[in-house]
Protein backbone atom coordinates (compact mmCIF):
# COMPACT_ATOMS: atom_id res chain seq x y z
CA UNK A 1 0.00 0.00 0.00
CA UNK A 2 1.27 3.48 -0.86
CA UNK A 3 1.64 5.81 2.08
CA UNK A 4 -0.03 9.20 1.79
CA UNK A 5 2.85 11.20 3.20
CA UNK A 6 0.77 14.37 3.25
CA UNK A 7 -0.74 12.98 6.42
CA UNK A 8 2.70 12.82 7.98
CA UNK A 9 3.46 16.44 7.11
CA UNK A 10 2.00 19.61 8.47
CA UNK A 11 0.28 21.99 6.08
CA UNK A 12 0.88 25.51 7.31
CA UNK A 13 -1.99 27.96 6.92
CA UNK A 14 -2.08 31.35 8.52
CA UNK A 15 -4.46 31.76 11.43
CA UNK A 16 -5.20 28.05 11.86
CA UNK A 17 -4.34 25.71 14.71
CA UNK A 18 -2.60 22.37 14.01
CA UNK A 19 -5.06 19.57 13.24
CA UNK A 20 -5.35 16.63 15.69
CA UNK A 21 -3.83 14.19 13.17
CA UNK A 22 -0.83 16.50 12.77
CA UNK A 23 -0.37 16.70 16.54
CA UNK A 24 -0.54 12.90 16.74
CA UNK A 25 2.22 12.51 14.15
CA UNK A 26 4.32 14.97 16.17
CA UNK A 27 3.74 12.90 19.33
CA UNK A 28 4.88 9.73 17.59
CA UNK A 29 7.90 11.50 16.13
CA UNK A 30 8.90 12.91 19.51
CA UNK A 31 8.14 10.08 21.88
CA UNK A 32 7.38 6.76 20.12
CA UNK A 33 10.87 6.36 18.68
CA UNK A 34 12.27 5.97 22.18
CA UNK A 35 9.55 3.43 23.01
CA UNK A 36 10.29 0.85 20.27
CA UNK A 37 8.31 3.00 17.80
CA UNK A 38 5.10 2.29 19.68
CA UNK A 39 2.54 4.15 21.79
CA UNK A 40 -0.54 2.68 23.39
CA UNK A 41 -3.91 4.07 22.37
CA UNK A 42 -4.55 5.09 25.98
CA UNK A 43 -1.30 7.06 26.24
CA UNK A 44 -2.01 8.94 23.01
CA UNK A 45 -5.48 9.83 24.30
CA UNK A 46 -3.98 11.04 27.59
CA UNK A 47 -1.34 13.18 25.88
CA UNK A 48 -3.82 14.67 23.46
CA UNK A 49 -6.20 15.43 26.31
CA UNK A 50 -3.45 17.52 27.93
CA UNK A 51 -3.11 19.42 24.64
CA UNK A 52 -6.86 20.06 24.67
CA UNK A 53 -8.12 17.49 22.15
CA UNK A 54 -10.94 15.19 23.27
CA UNK A 55 -10.95 11.41 23.02
CA UNK A 56 -13.43 11.04 20.13
CA UNK A 57 -11.40 13.47 17.98
CA UNK A 58 -8.23 11.55 18.80
CA UNK A 59 -9.72 8.18 17.88
CA UNK A 60 -11.17 9.58 14.65
CA UNK A 61 -7.79 11.05 13.70
CA UNK A 62 -5.99 7.81 14.52
CA UNK A 63 -8.43 5.92 12.30
CA UNK A 64 -7.70 8.31 9.45
CA UNK A 65 -3.94 7.95 9.92
CA UNK A 66 -4.35 4.18 9.96
CA UNK A 67 -6.33 4.23 6.69
CA UNK A 68 -3.54 6.34 5.15
CA UNK A 69 -0.97 3.79 6.32
CA UNK A 70 0.76 6.40 8.47
CA UNK A 71 0.02 4.42 11.64
CA UNK A 72 -0.04 0.63 11.93
CA UNK A 73 -1.88 -1.33 14.61
CA UNK A 74 0.44 -3.15 17.01
CA UNK A 75 -0.01 -4.83 20.38
CA UNK A 76 2.73 -4.97 23.00
CA UNK A 77 2.20 -7.25 25.99
CA UNK A 78 -1.46 -7.48 25.09
CA UNK A 79 -1.94 -3.70 25.02
CA UNK A 80 -3.43 -2.08 21.92
CA UNK A 81 -1.40 0.64 20.27
CA UNK A 82 0.13 1.98 17.11
CA UNK A 83 3.49 2.40 15.40
CA UNK A 84 4.60 4.67 12.60
CA UNK A 85 4.82 2.76 9.33
CA UNK A 86 8.38 2.27 8.12
CA UNK A 87 7.97 4.73 5.25
CA UNK A 88 6.75 7.47 7.55
CA UNK A 89 9.37 6.60 10.16
CA UNK A 90 12.01 7.11 7.47
CA UNK A 91 10.56 10.53 6.67
CA UNK A 92 10.51 11.50 10.34
CA UNK A 93 14.08 10.33 10.90
CA UNK A 94 15.31 12.23 7.86
CA UNK A 95 13.38 15.33 8.93
CA UNK A 96 15.31 15.68 12.17
CA UNK A 97 18.29 17.26 10.46
CA UNK A 98 16.24 19.89 8.65
CA UNK A 99 14.02 20.70 11.63
CA UNK A 100 16.54 20.58 14.48
CA UNK A 101 19.85 21.01 12.64
CA UNK A 102 19.07 24.01 10.47
CA UNK A 103 21.47 24.65 7.59
CA UNK A 104 21.51 27.85 5.54
CA UNK A 105 23.37 28.26 2.25
CA UNK A 106 25.81 31.08 1.49
CA UNK A 107 26.51 32.98 -1.73
CA UNK A 108 29.47 30.66 -2.33
CA UNK A 109 27.25 27.57 -2.43
CA UNK A 110 25.74 26.11 -5.58
CA UNK A 111 22.12 25.44 -6.40
CA UNK A 112 20.52 22.08 -7.08
CA UNK A 113 18.66 22.35 -10.39
CA UNK A 114 16.11 19.68 -11.16
CA UNK A 115 14.48 19.10 -14.53
CA UNK A 116 11.70 16.60 -15.09
CA UNK A 117 9.60 15.34 -17.96
CA UNK A 118 6.64 13.05 -17.37
CA UNK A 119 4.59 11.41 -20.17
CA UNK A 120 0.98 12.57 -20.45
CA UNK A 121 -0.11 9.00 -19.69
CA UNK A 122 1.45 9.34 -16.21
CA UNK A 123 -0.01 12.64 -15.09
CA UNK A 124 -0.32 11.29 -11.56
CA UNK A 125 3.48 11.08 -11.42
CA UNK A 126 3.76 14.68 -12.58
CA UNK A 127 1.43 15.76 -9.80
CA UNK A 128 3.35 13.66 -7.27
CA UNK A 129 6.62 15.27 -8.39
CA UNK A 130 5.26 18.78 -8.02
CA UNK A 131 3.81 18.04 -4.60
CA UNK A 132 7.06 16.42 -3.42
CA UNK A 133 9.27 19.24 -4.67
CA UNK A 134 7.00 21.86 -3.12
CA UNK A 135 7.14 20.03 0.20
CA UNK A 136 10.95 19.95 -0.05
CA UNK A 137 11.05 23.72 -0.49
CA UNK A 138 11.98 23.96 -4.17
CA UNK A 139 11.39 27.17 -6.08
CA UNK A 140 9.91 27.10 -9.57
CA UNK A 141 12.10 28.61 -12.31
CA UNK A 142 9.91 27.45 -15.21
CA UNK A 143 7.52 24.56 -15.92
CA UNK A 144 9.53 21.42 -15.25
CA UNK A 145 12.54 23.35 -13.91
CA UNK A 146 12.90 23.58 -10.12
CA UNK A 147 15.69 24.88 -7.89
CA UNK A 148 16.88 24.58 -4.29
CA UNK A 149 20.12 25.05 -2.34
CA UNK A 150 22.63 22.33 -3.25
CA UNK A 151 22.93 21.13 0.34
CA UNK A 152 19.48 19.52 -0.01
CA UNK A 153 20.76 17.02 -2.61
CA UNK A 154 20.94 13.93 -0.44
CA UNK A 155 17.53 14.56 1.08
CA UNK A 156 16.02 15.13 -2.37
CA UNK A 157 17.61 11.96 -3.78
CA UNK A 158 16.19 9.88 -0.95
CA UNK A 159 12.74 11.45 -1.13
CA UNK A 160 12.41 10.94 -4.88
CA UNK A 161 13.75 7.40 -4.66
CA UNK A 162 11.38 6.50 -1.85
CA UNK A 163 8.42 7.73 -3.88
CA UNK A 164 9.53 5.98 -7.10
CA UNK A 165 10.00 9.31 -8.91
CA UNK A 166 13.74 9.43 -9.56
CA UNK A 167 13.40 7.93 -13.04
CA UNK A 168 11.60 11.05 -14.27
CA UNK A 169 14.20 13.52 -13.06
CA UNK A 170 17.59 14.94 -14.04
CA UNK A 171 19.57 16.73 -11.32
CA UNK A 172 22.32 19.32 -11.86
CA UNK A 173 24.70 21.15 -9.54
CA UNK A 174 25.02 24.74 -10.77
CA UNK A 175 25.58 28.44 -10.19
CA UNK A 176 23.86 31.57 -11.41
CA UNK A 177 26.51 33.26 -13.55
CA UNK A 178 24.77 35.89 -15.69
CA UNK A 179 21.67 37.82 -16.71
CA UNK A 180 19.26 39.25 -14.20
CA UNK A 181 19.50 40.12 -10.53
CA UNK A 182 19.53 36.91 -8.49
CA UNK A 183 17.83 38.55 -5.49
CA UNK A 184 14.92 39.51 -7.74
CA UNK A 185 14.85 36.04 -9.23
CA UNK A 186 14.61 34.46 -5.78
CA UNK A 187 11.47 36.51 -5.13
CA UNK A 188 9.99 35.14 -8.35
CA UNK A 189 10.89 31.53 -7.62
CA UNK A 190 9.74 31.49 -3.98
CA UNK A 191 6.74 33.12 -2.32
CA UNK A 192 8.80 35.06 0.20
CA UNK A 193 5.94 37.35 1.22
CA UNK A 194 3.79 34.44 2.36
CA UNK A 195 6.74 32.79 4.06
CA UNK A 196 7.57 36.00 5.91
CA UNK A 197 3.97 36.21 7.15
CA UNK A 198 4.16 32.63 8.42
CA UNK A 199 7.38 33.42 10.26
CA UNK A 200 5.77 36.56 11.71
CA UNK A 201 2.81 34.55 12.98
CA UNK A 202 5.17 32.04 14.61
CA UNK A 203 7.13 34.80 16.34
CA UNK A 204 4.03 36.62 17.57
CA UNK A 205 2.43 33.44 18.90
CA UNK A 206 5.42 31.82 20.57
CA UNK A 207 7.70 34.61 21.78
CA UNK A 208 5.52 35.13 24.90
CA UNK A 209 5.83 31.39 25.63
CA UNK A 210 9.62 31.66 25.73
CA UNK A 211 9.38 34.63 28.08
CA UNK A 212 7.12 32.69 30.45
CA UNK A 213 9.46 29.69 30.32
CA UNK A 214 12.50 31.83 31.16
CA UNK A 215 10.62 33.41 34.04
CA UNK A 216 9.91 29.95 35.48
CA UNK A 217 6.16 30.21 34.93
CA UNK A 218 5.71 26.90 33.11
CA UNK A 219 5.27 23.53 34.80
CA UNK A 220 6.30 20.36 32.96
CA UNK A 221 2.68 19.91 31.90
CA UNK A 222 2.45 23.49 30.63
CA UNK A 223 5.73 23.04 28.76
CA UNK A 224 4.30 19.92 27.10
CA UNK A 225 1.05 21.69 26.24
CA UNK A 226 2.97 24.49 24.54
CA UNK A 227 5.77 22.43 22.99
CA UNK A 228 3.85 19.89 20.92
CA UNK A 229 1.65 22.41 19.03
CA UNK A 230 4.64 24.73 18.60
CA UNK A 231 6.74 22.00 17.05
CA UNK A 232 3.83 20.87 14.88
CA UNK A 233 3.55 24.38 13.46
CA UNK A 234 7.29 24.80 13.07
CA UNK A 235 8.20 21.50 11.44
CA UNK A 236 6.87 22.51 8.02
CA UNK A 237 8.50 25.96 7.94
CA UNK A 238 12.07 24.71 7.35
CA UNK A 239 10.72 22.86 4.30
CA UNK A 240 9.01 25.92 2.86
CA UNK A 241 12.28 27.81 3.40
CA UNK A 242 15.04 25.39 2.34
CA UNK A 243 17.84 27.53 3.74
CA UNK A 244 18.34 30.19 1.08
CA UNK A 245 21.34 32.53 1.51
CA UNK A 246 20.55 35.49 3.75
CA UNK A 247 22.22 37.82 1.23
CA UNK A 248 19.54 36.90 -1.32
CA UNK A 249 16.60 37.45 1.02
CA UNK A 250 14.84 40.72 1.92
CA UNK A 251 16.66 42.97 4.37
CA UNK A 252 15.93 42.04 7.98
CA UNK A 253 14.59 38.60 6.99
CA UNK A 254 12.46 37.50 9.95
CA UNK A 255 13.17 33.85 9.25
CA UNK A 256 16.42 34.28 11.18
CA UNK A 257 14.54 35.60 14.21
CA UNK A 258 12.06 32.72 13.94
CA UNK A 259 14.88 30.14 13.71
CA UNK A 260 16.55 31.54 16.82
CA UNK A 261 13.22 31.59 18.65
CA UNK A 262 12.54 27.97 17.74
CA UNK A 263 16.01 26.92 18.94
CA UNK A 264 15.43 28.69 22.25
CA UNK A 265 11.95 27.21 22.64
CA UNK A 266 13.23 23.73 21.86
CA UNK A 267 15.93 24.09 24.51
CA UNK A 268 13.60 25.55 27.13
CA UNK A 269 10.57 23.33 26.59
CA UNK A 270 11.82 20.10 25.06
CA UNK A 271 13.20 18.52 28.24
CA UNK A 272 10.29 19.34 30.57
CA UNK A 273 7.80 18.35 27.86
CA UNK A 274 9.48 14.96 27.48
CA UNK A 275 9.40 14.37 31.25
CA UNK A 276 5.67 15.01 31.29
CA UNK A 277 5.06 12.90 28.18
CA UNK A 278 6.94 9.92 29.62
CA UNK A 279 4.79 10.07 32.77
CA UNK A 280 1.68 9.90 30.63
CA UNK A 281 3.09 7.12 28.44
CA UNK A 282 4.01 4.91 31.39
CA UNK A 283 1.01 5.80 33.56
Amino acid sequence: MTVDLSEADTTVSRGTEPQPRQLIVTLFGLYARGERNWLSVASVVRMMDHIGVDGPSVRSSISRLKRRNVLLSARHDGVAGYSLSQSVLDVVNEGDSRIFGRRRATLDDNFLVLVFSVPESERDKRHALRVTLTKLGFGTVAPGVWIAPAHTEREVREALGRRGLSGYVEMFDGRHIAFGDLRSKIRQWWDLDELSLLYSDFITTHRPVLRRAREGQLSDQAAFTEYVPMLTTWRRLPYLDPGLPIALLPHGWNGVVAEDLFADLNEALGGPAREHALKLIHQ
